[in-house]
């Protein structure tokens, strides 16, 4: 029997659709681009996906994590092997009362940024409302450290469970997860992050909804939201702002294809309804050499390429 096999056998008659074979990948990231996973699968359970790993481990099959594909970008050609989608079978939550006055959410990896935003600000609890227009998971956000507007995970975020590549729990807390700018300990290792724990104070509540929808509207007024994007293409140069060497470039509103420099905000590269993920590659490549050329800065890609290229 195939690994192929023995995955769909483990996840057979327990939800539709949980093993999908030769699945677009453009359905499920926020570029709306990406050609076929052999197997897409969406395990509920730690031990499902323990499961799936050590099979995959076992047959020398390659495997690849997803979320919710806001921060990727997947080849043309696809993903070969095995895609794991930490998603909607991993998005419970709770907040409690800490000993201390404020406020710890546990929550699983594949929970929305949007979602736990919301119950944060419902249960009067303040310091996610930067995560509030991140789309994606909550675990994709922890392995890039992700943040917006002078907030990031490292801020929020003490301990951390994930499962290893041999099928191992590991706890990690404070220092440990080597939180810095758009990365963590996870950017370095194949470690399947499953939960976290958040720390949060107690706020006001209109404070707290003022504070986000402050946010939401400085988005939709400066990103270009109706468009397929994966968010700023690129990192902050230290002493720079990404967007502004770019524009400064010459090269808002360039295209390749169907890939465009944003008009809206130069920072983002958007999908105008026929890129392919070649278009995104070659688009990134040109503007890193541009920004170089004219002011001598290496641009570091925040989009993380995936598949077979």
């Amino acid at each position: 029997m195939s690994v192929f096999q023995q995955i769909t056998q483990l996840l057979s008659g327990t939800g539709p659709q949980r093993v999908r074979f030769d699945e677009p990948m453009s359905q499920h990231t926020t570029f709306r681009i990406g050609g076929p996973a052999d197997v897409f699968v969406s395990p509920s359970s730690t031990e499902e996906i323990r499961q799936i790993v050590t099979l995959c481990r076992d047959s020398a099959t390659p495997w690849t994590v997803v979320g919710k594909g806001s921060n990727i970008l997947v080849s043309d050609l696809g993903i070969r092997g095995v895609v794991i989608e930490i998603a909607d079978g991993f998005a419970t939550f709770n907040l409690a009362q800490a000993p201390d006055g404020g406020i710890m959410m546990d929550a699983m990896a594949g929970a929305r940024l949007s979602a736990l935003a919301a119950a944060a600000a419902r249960h009067r609890a303040t310091g996610l409302e930067f995560a509030s227009g991140i789309p994606g998971t909550l675990g994709g956000a922890i392995l890039m450290n992700a943040g917006a507007y002078d907030g990031c995970m490292k801020d929020i975020v003490c301990e951390t469970d994930s499962l290893t590549a041999q099928g191992q729990l590991e706890h990690r807390r404070g220092e440990e997860q080597q939180f810095t700018y758009r990365h963590s300990v996870y950017s370095e290792t194949d470690d399947i992050i499953i939960s976290a724990r958040i720390r949060l104070r107690a706020g006001n509540y209109d404070q707290i909804v003022s504070r986000m929808a402050d946010l939401s509207e400085r988005r939709r007024s400066s990103q270009p939201l109706e468009l397929p994007s994966a968010g700023s293409a690129f990192k902050r140069p230290p002493g720079y702002y990404a967007g502004k060497l770019i524009a400064d470039a010459g090269l808002q509103g360039f295209q390749i294809g169907g890939a465009q420099v944003s008009t809206k905000h130069a920072g983002f590269i958007v999908n105008l309804g026929f890129a392919t993920a070649r278009d995104v590659a070659d688009l990134i490549d040109t503007v890193k050499e541009q920004v170089f050329m004219m002011s001598g800065v290496i641009m570091q890609p925040e989009i993380k390429k995936i598949g077979e290229w």
